[in-house]
C-alpha cells in the first residue's frame, strides 16, 4: 500500500472513531439558568411543603417530628387550644390595623416622595432605606427603650406602633415607585376638564396607583403577621402566633400550628394570584 493510500485510509479511520464518539451533553446558557432557577425554587418551597404535610400526620400526642400517617382529623380541631386560637387571632387583629396604617402613611409618603422634590426628601429617602435594610434586633430595642422612657405599658398597642414603624417604609417604596412612572399628562387632562386637585387625585391617580398600594399593604401584613424579634421586645405579656410558637417549642408543637400555617399560606397564595389575574385582565384590555 503506497503512502498517499495509506495516510487516506488513517484519515478516513480516524473519522469513523470520531463519530462512534457521542459527544457529552452539557447544559449550558437558558437551560442552565432555568435548572438553577428551579433549584433555587424548591429550595425555598420545601420548608413550606413540609410544614403543609406535616398538618396532615396522624401523630399521637404533641410532638409533631416523626410521620406517623395521613389523616384530616387535625382541621377539624383547629381550635383545640385555646391559646393558641388566642394568639393567632391577635396576631391577625394587630396585622390588619398595622398594615391598613402602614397603607396609608406610607402612600402619602411614597407618593410626595415619587411626584414632588422638596428639602429634606433625601434625609427622608435615607431613613426609609436605613429602617428596611437595619438589623430588627436594633429596631426592637429601641422601640423598647422609647416605650420604656415613655412609660407606655407593653401590649397590643405598643406592638402594633412597632409594626407599623417597620412596615411604612416598604410600602412607600413601592409607591413611590409606582408614581415615578405615572404619566402626568392624565392628571393635566382632569385639570384641564375643571377637576380640583382633590378630585384628580381620588378619581383619577390613586384608582392607577391602587395595584402598588394594595401591593404595599399586603406586603406590610405579611411582615406584621409573621413578626418575631420586634414583637418580642415590644409584646409584654402579649402571645401572638410567631411568639406562641417560640414557647411551645419546649413542650412540644402540636399539628394545628402547621394547619394554621397552611391556611395562612393559603391566603396569601389567593391574594397573590387574584392580584395576578387582575394585572394580566388589564393588560389584554389595554
Amino acid at each position: 500500500m503506497t503512502a498517499p493510500t495509506l495516510d487516506r485510509h488513517r484519515q478516513s479511520t480516524q473519522v469513523e472513531e470520531a463519530a462512534r464518539i457521542k459527544p457529552k451533553r452539557r447544559i449550558t446558557g437558558p437551560g442552565l439558568l432555568h435548572a438553577w432557577t428551579w433549584l433555587i425554587i424548591a429550595w425555598l418551597i420545601l420548608p413550606i411543603i413540609v410544614m403543609i404535610a406535616f398538618g396532615f400526620n396522624d401523630t399521637p400526642g404533641r410532638y409533631n417530628q416523626t410521620w406517623v400517617g395521613f389523616t384530616f382529623k387535625w382541621y377539624g380541631r383547629l381550635f383545640e387550644y385555646s391559646d393558641l386560637t388566642g394568639a393567632l387571632i391577635t396576631s391577625i387583629l394587630i396585622a390588619i390595623v398595622a398594615s391598613l396604617l402602614s397603607g396609608a402613611l406610607g402612600t402619602g409618603i411614597g407618593y410626595a416622595l415619587g411626584r414632588y422634590r422638596f428639602r429634606g426628601s433625601g434625609s427622608l429617602n435615607l431613613i426609609m432605606f436605613a429602617t428596611m435594610s437595619s438589623p430588627e434586633l436594633i429596631m426592637g430595642a429601641s422601640l423598647l427603650s422609647l416605650f420604656v422612657s415613655a412609660g407606655a405599658g407593653l401590649g397590643p398597642v405598643t406592638i402594633t406602633i412597632a409594626h407599623v414603624m417597620f412596615s411604612i417604609s416598604f410600602v412607600a417604596v413601592v409607591v413611590r415607585a409606582r408614581v415615578m412612572t405615572l404619566d402626568r399628562s392624565i392628571e393635566e387632562a382632569a385639570a384641564d376638564l375643571g377637576a380640583s386637585p382633590w378630585t384628580t387625585f381620588w378619581k383619577v391617580t390613586f384608582p392607577i396607583i391602587l395595584p402598588a398600594v394594595f401591593s404595599g399593604v399586603l406586603l406590610a401584613f405579611a411582615l406584621s403577621i409573621d413578626d418575631f424579634i420586634v414583637t418580642a421586645f415590644t409584646a409584654g405579656t402579649t402571645k401572638t402566633f410567631p411568639l406562641w410558637i417560640w414557647g411551645a417549642t419546649r413542650v412540644g408543637i402540636p399539628p394545628q400550628v402547621n394547619v394554621m400555617g397552611t391556611l395562612i399560606f393559603a391566603v396569601g397564595v389567593f391574594f397573590a394570584l387574584l392580584a395576578n389575574i387582575r394585572s394580566s385582565s388589564k393588560g389584554k384590555r389595554d
